[in-house]
């Protein structure tokens, strides 16, 4: 077949898709794009497109006055009925897309509407779509920053009882990013968009090796797109600090890119591997503390610079079928409960409940994998270098652009490095680097260099 990854982006939403040897037809219910300076303007267009006649708009204080009221602005101008709601922080100092949020949302709801339009990014959105997939109706993103890779993706980042998880809805009908906008949004938030696509040479590597251990899907097209948009937006990179359009106008593509990737995919792998956990885990680690997390982008790009020196560690690795086996034996199961007791909190039975399903310290399980690695280290060792680049150059880009890098940059103890690196495993169901050096009996070793 020929390949869909080198098409413009605008070719990649065609109504009838792309069949794939995967076995999987790849496609996204997006009716309509548009990225670039005045974006904004084509709102209307946009929802007729959908064939709406009435937005429920959701944002926040502070998107309200981004780009809210520049979208009631263009809807009034041209007509068309809608019906604002800006969600209360109440005393929280950040919006969380919890049960919360999302209940004031659910009360608040105009029941006359026909579709949603989310003004935002990241919590906004991941809300939005959650809403939107309960309803059966329509939902419409109008970007705010390039802070986030889900504004074409098929699924939320959610917190539901204190656990960071992700649910699986619908792609957007329709997104807008006007890069006028986009680019002058806070400077964290620009850092927190590279962040999170640094972090996908990582995801890829991580997908190949799971494919490899454990069988998981994979495509090779749809990784190849999530290629072709890192090279675009590492070549652009550069110029973020300076708010460069060009600049921002590649990462945005490249984070509408990834969700689109996601979407053919139907998983959250082409973009998410353990850079992301450690980011889910500090959210979790915050959330029980009552502290507030920073952003995740930016999290994640401190759990891309960590992630990359412990690749650097893993190609110096030999492993060891009877170092794996013996680990196995001496596994603690009770030790094990007490520590996801320490780390989570009342989470903890939420945590401990994933494992009941998953059985990932299951001894047979184990040993199937860890057979897989060592008589594949090569193949591994292989993808890793396929993979990922030098890890100097990806830490000079983030350094040029003065991203945070290293976890006290952003108030992280060594202690909450370690917890969130030791407990990745356990809060999904996703075989990550840091899974691989439990099942060779390395992790602890490992989590002590940190």
């Amino acid at each position: 077949m020929q390949g869909f990854e080198a098409l413009p982006i605008e070719q990649l939403i065609r109504p009838e898709g792309f069949e794939c040897e995967c076995g999987l037809h790849h496609g996204v219910d997006l009716k309509y794009l548009k990225i670039g300076p005045g974006a904004v303007n084509h709102v209307g267009d946009a929802v007729r497109a959908i064939g709406a006649k009435k937005p429920f708009i959701i944002c926040d204080k502070n998107t309200y006055e981004a780009a809210a009221k520049k979208v009631v602005e263009v809807l009034s101008k041209e007509g068309i009925s809608h019906t604002l709601f800006i969600v209360p922080q109440g005393d929280l100092k950040k919006l969380e897309p919890d049960e919360r949020a999302l209940g004031s949302i659910a009360m608040t709801y105009d029941t006359s509407c026909d579709m949603i339009i989310a003004v935002g990014s990241g919590v906004i959105n991941d809300l939005s779509k959650v809403f939107a997939f309960d309803l059966n109706v329509p939902q419409m993103i109008v970007g705010t920053a390039p802070s986030m890779d889900g504004f074409a993706s098929n699924s939320s980042s959610m917190v539901v009882n204190g656990v960071k998880t992700t649910l699986y809805n619908h792609c957007p009908a329709a997104i807008v990013l006007d890069i006028d906008i986009m680019k002058n949004a806070p400077m964290r938030m620009l850092w927190a968009g590279l962040g999170d696509m640094v972090a996908k040479y990582i995801s890829l590597c991580e997908w190949r090796i799971a494919r490899l251990v454990i069988g998981e899907y994979y495509c090779e097209h749809v990784a190849e797109l999530m290629r072709n948009a890192l090279k675009r937006i590492m070549a652009a990179s550069d110029g973020l600090k300076d708010r460069s359009a060009e600049a921002v106008q590649a990462v945005s593509e490249g984070l509408v890119l990834s969700g689109m990737a996601m979407s053919f995919a139907k998983v959250s792998r082409p973009a998410s591997g353990l850079e992301h956990y450690f980011s889910h885990m500090w959210e979790m680690l915050a959330l029980e503390r009552h502290e507030e997390s920073e952003l995740h982008g930016i999290q994640v790009g401190v759990g891309t610079y960590l992630t990359m020196n412990i690749y650097e560690e893993i190609k110096k690795l030999h492993p060891s079928l009877d170092k794996g086996m013996a680990a196995m034996k001496a596994f603690d199961e009770k030790a094990w409960e007490e520590r996801v007791r320490r780390v989570f909190g009342k989470t903890a039975e939420a945590v401990l409940k994933i494992e009941e399903k998953t059985h990932k310290n299951d001894p047979a399980k184990h040993a199937k994998r860890l057979e897989k690695i060592v008589s594949n280290w090569n193949e591994i060792l292989k993808i890793i270098d396929e993979e990922l680049p030098e890890a100097e150059w990806l830490f000079e880009k983030m350094r040029v652009n003065g991203m945070p890098m290293k976890p006290e940059d952003i108030g992280l103890t060594h202690q909450d490095v370690v917890d969130a690196f030791v407990c990745s495993r356990d809060i999904r169901d996703k075989y990550l680097s840091g899974s691989m050096l439990w099942d060779l009996g390395e992790l602890d070793e490992f989590s002590e260099r940190l």
